[in-house]
């Protein structure tokens, strides 16, 4: 996939601006349409988001089960994908669209856990180079070659590693599926509705809002309010940003994806997994809105916006989006100019943020209680941190168009922000390498032990010890020091066994 826009690009509104170049390449303004030099070092900033991101998934590779996992492998393995959708349904939750994609990865069993992260990595990072590289077509700008690889590059790296857990949100399956990927799919929505041109294909994107609307509320509740909440503001906004001739269009888009959000709720909230859900909790989820559980969440968010806020390394989506800013141009070479709305498009991504973000909490609450502003549980942020991330690159974008109108020599702000592309990179580098290790460690004891257990069942054991094997705050039988036996009864079912003993008393 190519990012580098085409001259020819048609603006919101639906007309074409074509740009006329000479035989040396040059626009009807006299600047080079691509100058090779900033595509060279464009291109080069690509690469250490994308190292990371090849780092990873290579890491990949000592990805064990645990936690949940334990469970969901031996009902795919005995009963198939449509055994777990119909656990999930009518007694766990409610999530069908959860338990297929959990389906996808354990149907391959130890494998699936292994090939996980390159193949949600990929789908991340093209997902958003999709979009950036549309979004830059239906504003009708254009920018060196590399510019919306690199800002999807960017992002996908902020969003995957920049974080308390890394297991948690990229080499954990359950946790990915539920929260890192939803948010992911959610753009991949915006794809049509961008290369919406005819009619076709404008009832094509809307359908399509609606499909994944309805299949992101039984994939992860938290993803489906943030989608909601975004709806609504472009709804909102709309009469002022939109175009007149695509204001009907964009308005039915939106009200296709807050319908089929509330078709998927209701299959969510009347599923006999849900009740059973809600049964088992008990009064948790009564108290869903009870004053104290909604300061309790006011509280916990807070202490997750601080840590958000401050965590440095996001300064690398600003940087990036004032790049952006800098090097982009109209098709006909001119210099844009920030959007007339541009308070208001800033206003409502704010609010939009904060109120997702604190509804989020919200519902997590009853459940998660105070651990739900834990580092070590931030996978539960990821439902909103990826429109975080994608803001500040939005931010960055307007910074970069109104420094480039004010300064008379852009070049020292491009070096800064080249400098800070890879200064971000640093840190992730580093305890990627450290997880890599833990991780390597955590495999070799599992596959001895694995190779153990189905040893001793084969030979006619029914009861064996089991060592718990902890990685990233992850949960394993016979924590809480022994107590907590969970979920001991799925590792004893994936081998066929009556029952596992703590390995680790007595050392």
């Amino acid at each position: 996939m190519s990012d580098d826009v085409p001259v020819t690009a048609a603006p919101t509104g639906g007309a074409q601006e074509t740009t006329m170049t000479d035989g040396a390449g040059r626009d009807r303004s006299g600047r080079p349409a691509d100058r090779p030099w900033t595509a060279l070092w464009v291109s080069a900033l690509t690469l250490p988001p994308l190292a990371l991101l090849a780092a990873a998934s290579w890491f990949g590779r000592w990805v064990r089960p645990g936690a949940d996992d334990w469970c969901f492998l031996p009902r795919v393995r005995d009963d198939g994908i449509s055994g777990l959708v119909g656990r999930f349904y009518l007694d766990d939750n409610g999530r069908v669209a959860n338990a297929l994609l959990v389906g996808a990865y354990a149907k391959f069993q130890v494998a699936g856990h292994q090939w996980y992260p390159l193949i949600s990595g990929v789908l991340v990072l093209a997902v958003l180079w999709a979009v950036a590289v549309l979004a830059l077509r239906r504003a009708a700008l254009r920018t060196p070659r590399g510019t919306a690889l690199l800002a999807a590059a960017m992002t996908t790296a902020l969003f995957l590693f920049v974080t308390p857990n890394t297991y948690k949100t990229f080499y954990w399956p359950a946790a990915s599926v539920s929260h890192t990927l939803p948010p992911v799919l959610a753009c991949a929505a915006l794809i049509p509705l961008m290369l919406a041109r005819t009619r076709r294909g404008r009832a094509l994107a809307i359908a399509v809002a609606v499909l994944m609307a309805a299949f992101l509320a039984t994939l992860s509740e938290e993803t489906a309010i943030v989608v909601v909440m975004v709806l609504l503001a472009a709804l909102l906004v709309s009469g002022r940003v939109v175009p007149a001739a695509d204001r009907g269009f964009v308005r039915l888009w939106c009200s296709g994806g807050i319908a089929g959000t509330a078709a998927g709720a209701l299959v969510l909230v009347t599923s006999p997994g849900s009740m059973t859900r809600r049964e088992r909790f008990g009064a948790e989820t009564t108290s869903l809105l009870a004053p104290d559980s909604l300061a309790a969440s006011l509280r916990a968010f807070a202490e997750i916006t601080v840590t958000v806020v401050t965590t440095w390394q996001y300064v690398g989506a600003v940087a990036v989006g004032v790049l952006l800013g800098l090097l982009c141009r109209r098709a006909d070479g001119t210099s844009p100019r920030p959007p007339a709305h541009w308070p208001l498009l800033t206003a409502a991504g704010l609010v939009t943020l904060l109120v997702s973000g604190y509804l989020c909490t919200v519902i997590a609450y009853p459940v998660f209680q105070d651990r739900v502003s834990d580092p070590s549980a931030n996978r539960l942020w990821n439902d909103y941190l990826l429109l975080y991330v994608i803001l500040l690159v939005g931010a960055g974008a307007l910074l970069g168009l109104a420094a480039r109108r004010c300064l008379r020599r852009t070049a020292p702000a491009k070096a800064v922000c080249a400098a800070l592309c890879v200064l971000v990179c640093v840190g992730p580098a580093i305890a990627l390498t450290n997880l890599d290790t833990a991780m390597r460690a955590r495999a070799e004891k599992w596959d001895a032990q694995d190779r153990r257990l189905r040893e001793g069942a084969a030979a006619g054991e029914r009861v064996l010890p089991y060592e718990r094997l902890v990685i990233s705050a992850m949960l394993e039988p016979f924590s809480e020091g022994g107590e907590r036996y969970w979920p001991g009864g799925c590792v004893a079912d994936l081998y066929r066994l009556d029952r596992v003993t703590d390995g680790g008393r007595g050392r």
